[in-house]
């Protein structure tokens, strides 16, 4: 039996979300973890001395030296980074959102088929083991609530918290309805940066089931949780914890059930599933496609908000 070649893997951006990249790739067997692209010296020789790897001057260099590569850089700049490693021959983990513009998306995709190179997108949850459950248990969805709080934090305020943080619930309920959206109704506030902090959407699908999303990163707790509502039983699951219970019918009325989940690090299960597809030249179960289209009803949440503030702002008297 041959022996599987390892990956050659890098990682661009190797701070608060990169430097768990780097680790998980320098632990994997089946990778060889080449090196990094770090603006940051100090960064940059902790990670390099830390996981016996070699710090690349430029992304071509990278990109001559590894198969695949993580890009966990600010969002703003997912599309130049993505742009020339795609061009050097690289498969590409992409972390969330995928970009900042549907125009940007697009010459991502282009250049992926150009080149024949598989593009991952990192929605997180959609590794974690309690999605896995949902995947099997969600038939047939009438209401969604989700609430994801997180305590501010400046990274990642190059967005507003729908790109930042909604996006994952966005990613997950498309997952799980599986219907076009009929319309979609946004409200947010900004509170600590210069775009929205705190936001709810209401998304009405097609087929009549309705999601409504509360996000915020200025909470002074954290918290990932979704329910859901289906005939005859509901769900409630919190991703953080990876912990969960089902109300079904029975006999005598409501029976309660804990869901039996078998936990797990899911970016290390993101990780090693983007090595596997890589191996198989497979699809990816985030691809670009599915990145785009929550990228697409993040932007109109966005947008929504935006007009409103900007609205609220016009009407408001003048000091």
């Amino acid at each position: 039996m041959s022996e599987i070649k390892k990956i050659r893997c890098g990682v661009v951006g190797t701070g608060y979300l990169g430097q768990h990249h780097a680790r998980i790739y320098a632990e994997l067997e089946n990778v060889e973890f080449v090196g990094i692209v770090e603006a940051d010296d100090a960064r940059a020789a902790e990670i390099c001395k830390k996981h016996n790897c070699a710090r690349y001057p430029s992304l071509a260099d990278l990109a001559e030296a590894c198969d695949a590569v993580s890009v966990v850089v600010p969002t703003d700049k997912h599309c130049d980074v993505a742009l020339p490693l795609l061009d050097g021959g690289c498969h590409l983990l992409i972390e969330k959102p995928l970009c900042t513009s549907l125009e940007e998306a697009e010459r991502i995709l282009a250049a992926a088929k150009k080149n024949k190179r598989i593009v991952q997108v990192g929605h997180i949850e959609h590794y974690n083991p309690v999605m896995a459950f949902l995947e099997e248990a969600v038939t047939e969805p009438r209401f969604i609530t989700a609430d994801r709080l997180a305590p501010f934090n400046p990274r990642g305020t190059e967005v507003g918290v729908v790109l930042d943080l909604m996006i994952h619930d966005l990613g997950v309920i498309l997952e799980l309805v599986k219907s076009p959206i009929a319309r979609v109704e946004a409200i947010g506030v900004r509170v600590l940066s210069s775009s929205e902090d705190i936001a709810n959407a209401r998304i009405v699908f097609e087929n009549g089931c309705v999601a409504n999303i509360n996000t915020s990163r200025v909470s002074l707790k954290k918290l990932r949780e979704i329910r859901v509502f289906q005939p005859n039983n509901y769900l409630s699951l919190d991703f953080m914890n990876q912990t969960g219970h089902q109300l079904g019918r029975s006999a005598t009325g409501l029976e309660k059930r804990e869901i039996p989940i078998e936990k797990d690090e899911p970016l290390k299960l993101e990780l090693v599933s983007f090595i596997d597809v890589i191996q198989r030249f497979a699809l990816p179960k985030v691809g670009a496609e599915l990145g785009k289209s929550a990228l697409e009803l993040a932007i109109q949440i966005t947008e929504q908000i935006q007009a409103e503030i900007e609205r609220t702002a016009a009407a408001s008297p003048k000091p």
